[in-house]
């Protein structure tokens, strides 16, 4: 049987349940969550729309699933969404949006994942019989590959004005949101203020084993409990893991000032290795995106050699690794990982 390495900086999915959360889960009053019985799922759903400042929300097994009921609810078959070119939903959810929903993206180039108000307006189609309807505009926070990048109020505040002033349905995919908050201080209701829809991961930094939580109008999660029951995302005795939900909300959150540590302690130490290009300054979270192509090593190989030494990242390209800090990283593990790194880009 396969074990993960001793430190696996792979992705922040990686995290296990911690003691505290494991008694949590374990004392959980259940019920049925299709029904509406379970008392621990509706106090996160509460919980959650609270902390969004939005109506209600919803419960689901994944934050991927999060995205795809979220356009399948705002969009018809044909319809187009506008979203940074580096974002998930074009790149890690197997065109989901075009084989659930039968929507296309149009994907804005843009730095670092962040786009403007005017990209939206320069994407937005003029209306004719030929073109597919511009409908919905995504927003990722923080966007991922854009290196865990902090969209600020005024950017996204920015972008909505455009949306509004052409119709189109707003939507944030906030895998990532509490680090954004964490980071930048700034309110998860502020940020999430101007969007129909938004979603909390539950599995990524804040350490849960599973789930996410999508909020809006009541309208809106009505309309998204038929995609949900369609896509198979009815639960039962689900409060056993929302019970980790309320955990993490309670004990997870600000704790993550520390994964942020962690990462640019990483970057620091990494970007003076001879044959990686890596600017420090980039990292604005617990993601650290560095590119080996100077030293005429292939990034695969990079990675099976940190296997060697019990660290694990992930492989973006052939030349570009990610590393994630998280939860289970300490911050003797970054200098552990940094060196065996170093050992590796120095053959050894």
């Amino acid at each position: 049987m396969t074990r993960p390495p001793r430190i696996d900086l792979i992705s922040d999915t990686a995290t296990r349940p911690t003691p505290g959360m494991r008694r949590a889960m374990a004392e959980a009053e259940v019920g049925d969550e299709q029904r509406g019985e379970d008392p621990t799922v509706n106090a996160l759903n509460e919980r959650v729309a609270d902390l969004l400042g939005k109506e209600t929300a919803m419960f689901l097994p994944t934050g991927t699933m999060c995205n795809h009921i979220a356009i399948a609810t705002h969009c018809r078959p044909g319809d187009e969404i506008i979203a940074a070119e580096q974002s998930h939903i074009v790149g890690s959810e197997n065109a989901g949006a075009a084989v659930f929903a039968g929507a296309l993206v149009r994907s804005i180039a843009c730095d670092r994942g962040i786009f403007s108000g005017a990209d939206v307006v320069q994407a937005v189609r003029t209306r004719n019989l030929k073109a597919p309807r511009t409908r919905l505009v995504a927003v990722e926070q923080t966007n991922n590959r854009g290196g865990g990048s902090v969209w600020t109020s005024d950017e996204i505040n920015a972008v909505a004005r455009a949306a509004r002033d052409h119709d189109l349905a707003l939507h944030m995919d906030g895998a990532r949101l509490m680090n954004a908050v964490v980071a930048s201080g700034v309110s998860a209701a502020e940020f999430a203020a101007p969007f129909d829809s938004v979603w909390l991961d539950l599995s990524k930094g804040l350490g849960c084993p599973m789930g996410g939580v999508i909020a809006g109008s009541r309208d809106f999660i009505e309309a998204a409990e038929v995609w949900k029951h369609r896509f198979g995302g009815a639960m039962r005795q689900a409060g056993i893991v929302a019970a980790a939900g309320l955990f993490a909300l309670d004990h997870h959150v600000e704790r993550q000032i520390e994964d942020h540590h962690n990462a640019r302690t990483f970057a620091e130490r990494i970007a003076a290795l001879p044959g990686i290009t890596l600017d420090p300054k980039t990292v604005e979270t617990n993601l650290v995106f560095f590119d080996v192509a100077r030293s005429g090593l292939d990034a695969s190989k990079v990675a099976d050699r940190l296997i060697e030494h019990g660290v694990r990242v992930g492989v973006e390209s052939g030349t570009r690794l990610r590393a994630v800090t998280h939860l289970d990283i300490s911050a003797g593990d970054v200098v552990e990982a940094t060196d065996a790194l170093a050992g590796v880009m120095s053959g050894g």
